[in-house]
């Protein structure tokens, strides 16, 4: 059976949409089939062209309903549902579905103030520290705050997701047909902690074949199958 893991939380601009991106991509660098779910009417499809991964638009009810009875029909794919903000009923309802909850967050005290909210309310949650300053002083600044502010539950807390310029490149309608290794390794370093706690295992990619991968956009094996079973999905 399929795993479902959702990205939510109640404050936009956490870098909810980017980090569901970069999970699905990580993901498939490291041979795991995974389809990136839409849910924020805000937003719109992206093609799946190129990506390593499925992409999914569940912006209705009804749609969402659909596209995860169908996603947990294929064996052992996973499916990264992109929450949308400021929508606490349906964090409530994503939070039901979900093998594993995410609740990015950025180094600010608006954010954090959010998380600890959301962290309470959803208490099989974990948080992940998005677009984080790679600046030493600017990190060392954001983990005190962090430390100060979240220390009771730094033990639902994962590893940073570092900014990065280029992730901007997954939220495009189409990507390149060739991503930079930077933001290869940013996407295996988010996927390989959410395998290990979900206990799926998994071998990353040495650089010489993350390399010829990067140069060949050929997505992970089995979409076909799942692209029938999806159906319109995306």
């Amino acid at each position: 059976m399929a795993e479902i893991i959702c990205v939510i939380g109640n404050k936009g601009g956490t870098g909810k949409t980017t980090l569901s991106h970069m999970l699905c991509q990580g993901l498939g660098l490291l041979n795991q089939r995974s389809v990136c779910v839409l849910t924020d009417i805000g937003r719109e499809p992206l093609d799946p062209e190129g990506r390593r991964y499925l992409t999914a638009d569940a912006r209705s009810r009804d749609a969402l309903a659909k596209v995860v009875d169908k996603i947990r029909g294929l064996n052992k794919w996973m499916g990264v549902i992109d929450g949308g903000a400021n929508r606490s009923e349906m964090d409530r309802h994503l939070y039901g579905l979900a093998h594993l909850v995410l609740l990015p967050f950025r180094d600010s005290h608006e954010d954090i103030r959010t998380v600890q909210q959301d962290l309470e309310t959803f208490p099989r949650a974990l948080a992940i520290p998005t677009q984080w300053p790679t600046n030493p002083w600017a990190r060392e600044a954001a983990d005190k705050l962090i430390e100060s502010q979240l220390g009771h539950y730094r033990n639902r807390i994962l590893e940073p997701v570092f900014a990065i310029s280029s992730s901007k490149l997954l939220l495009q309608k189409r990507i390149p047909d060739s991503l930079p290794s930077p933001l290869s390794n940013a996407c295996r370093r988010v996927a390989a902690p959410v395998l290990d706690i979900l206990r799926i295992d998994h071998e990353d990619v040495d650089s010489d074949v993350d390399e010829a991968m990067e140069h060949d956009p050929a997505p992970v094996r089995g979409r076909a199958d799942a692209e029938t079973t999806l159906g319109t999905a995306h």
